[in-house]
């Protein structure tokens, strides 16, 4: 099996366009809607008793149950959202458009959802294939608390202001995690280790400035060939105070190193200027900066 490399390509996800109805008139639509609900209800409760007065007809009652069930105007419908992530977004868990995904909007009980991207791999130039979904998070009082003094002032631009806030959320000792979802169902996890051999020894010799081997095996020998990733698999890359990475995988610990160079390497590869989605590196520019103001 070909390892999962580079290069990387990327799509961006539409947001659904939103509406407003002008001078009250949401509130008469709203009442009337209720009212032909209402009707809708009392009309499917009067054939589900013509229905049930007939014993073939048991098919046609399960769906009407359903009806009743599910379009009652007292229920309460909700969903998860689908496409950027948005911080007015507080509890709703946020799906990756292009995968389907599911990403909590809250990890850890305070690390905050800034963003979701897609890796994606080109097999031989001919074929592309989803890898794996992945969100970031960041640490709610510690993002406050560490980079709130540092921007309380304008910058040249808003542009160079949120890379500037990314590049210290990056370099700050906060509390972060990177969450991936396996999406390719035949991904192995010697594929995982090869591409984080490439992506990360990349990055450390980037922001090290020599080749640091024994930290990078240190690291990927954590993916040992027992592990299975089918589709659905989650590993997270969780930077703990202290600059402590720790790795899990479905929920159990593989292995955990202090090293700030390498907490650094990894958020390179997700929110840096050449990370893998860019869509989501911007996705957690705006939504740090949002954050901030709050």
């Amino acid at each position: 099996m070909a390892s999962l490399r580079f290069p990387f390509l990327f799509s961006e996800p539409q947001k659904p366009p939103c509406s407003t109805t002008p001078n009250g008139s949401s509130r008469s639509l709203s009442t009337a809607a209720a009212v032909a609900a209402g009707g809708s209800v009392v009309a499917a409760a009067g054939a589900i008793i013509a229905i049930t007065q007939s014993p073939k007809n048991l098919f046609l009652e399960n769906a009407m149950n359903f009806l009743l069930s599910n379009f009652s105007p007292s229920k309460n419908h909700s969903s998860p959202m689908w496409g950027s992530v948005s911080l007015a977004d507080n509890s709703a868990p946020v799906t990756e458009s292009r995968t389907g995904m599911s990403f909590p909007s809250i990890l850890k009980e305070s690390q905050r959802l800034l963003g979701i991207g897609l890796r994606k791999k080109a097999i031989f130039g001919l074929k592309n294939i989803d890898v794996y979904a992945f969100g970031v998070y960041a640490d709610d009082g510690d993002v406050k608390k560490c980079l709130a003094q540092k921007h309380v002032g304008p910058s040249d631009s808003e542009l160079k202001q949120k890379e500037e806030l990314r590049d210290h959320l990056m370099e700050n000792d906060i509390r972060m995690t990177v969450r991936l979802q396996i999406v390719y169902g035949r991904l192995s996890i010697g594929s995982v280790r090869s591409a984080f051999e490439e992506s990360v020894g990349s990055r450390l010799l980037k922001f090290g400035g020599y080749d640091n081997k024994e930290l990078l095996h240190r690291f990927t020998s954590q993916f040992k060939d027992d592990i299975k990733i089918p589709r659905g698999s989650i590993i997270e890359l969780s930077r703990d105070h202290g600059y402590i990475l720790h790795t899990t995988i479905d929920g159990k610990e593989v292995g955990s190193i202090q090293s700030k160079l390498l907490c650094r390497s990894i958020l390179d590869l997700y929110i840096g200027d050449e990370s893998f989605d860019q869509k989501a590196k911007e996705d957690v520019e705006s939504n740090l900066a949002s954050l901030l103001h709050k």
